[in-house]
């Protein structure tokens, strides 16, 4: 059979790797082999390569030369200038989505919330972390900023897996849930700038926890 080429081929690709990021199934540091990966999709090389160089423009794969294309590790302290962006794109989307939601969605909302809880209830981090994405994604499509969720969708890519390490720890989700519901009640409130306040709360806490991963990391000098 033919591999598919072109740019189907390459969006394929481009989609395919990303998820794969996003889930997990690539860490850090991890090498990408055109063949390999070639063979894996179905598709050219060609088409292989075009992909790996659109994602080392999202930042997200870099290429060394000589070696070829990994997975591109982002350092804590960019994953915090990361977050620290996030606390104004995605306030200002949170404080759109209050000037505007309709009732129908703000109950799409408070049923995310919701799940969300029933999550913790039931102690699936995983799930939690799943239904975190989903809520912010939901704000940011109420909010109409189409600008802003373009560069929150970027930027969310690079940070996933630092994202990931802090949903999954232990007692995580149970703290991170007011914080969640009090964004989703701002906006059903229609209070835009409580809305955009606890949005920037939420975020500034998420900064918090990364500097202490970093710290946690770091290795002691005698």
């Amino acid at each position: 059979m033919t591999p598919m080429n072109g740019e189907p081929a390459k969006r394929f690709a481009v989609d395919a790797l990303r998820k794969a990021l996003f889930d997990g199934d690539m860490v850090a540091g991890q090498r990408l082999v055109e063949p390999d990966l070639a063979e894996k999709f179905g598709i050219s090389r060609s088409s292989v390569r075009a992909a790996l160089l659109d994602l080392a423009v999202e930042g997200l794969v870099e290429r060394i030369p000589n070696k070829g294309a990994r997975v591109r590790v982002i350092p804590i302290d960019e994953a915090i200038e990361i977050n620290e962006c996030r606390m104004v794109l995605d306030g200002l989307c949170a404080r759109k989505a209050a000037e505007c939601a309709t009732e129908e969605q703000i109950e799409e909302l408070r049923e995310l919330g919701r799940a969300m809880t029933g999550a913790v209830e039931d102690g699936e981090p995983l799930k939690y972390s799943a239904l975190n994405f989903e809520l912010y994604r939901s704000i940011r499509t109420i909010s109409g900023q189409v600008t802003a969720t373009r560069l929150l969708d970027r930027l969310h890519d690079q940070v996933t897996r630092h994202q990931f390490r802090l949903a999954v720890a232990p007692g995580r989700a149970q703290t991170w849930l007011p914080e969640h519901l009090a964004i989703v009640e701002a906006i059903a409130r229609r209070d835009p700038a409580a809305a955009e306040a606890v949005t920037r709360t939420h975020l500034g806490n998420i900064v918090e926890a990364l500097r202490a991963l970093g710290a946690a990391q770091t290795p002691q000098r005698d």
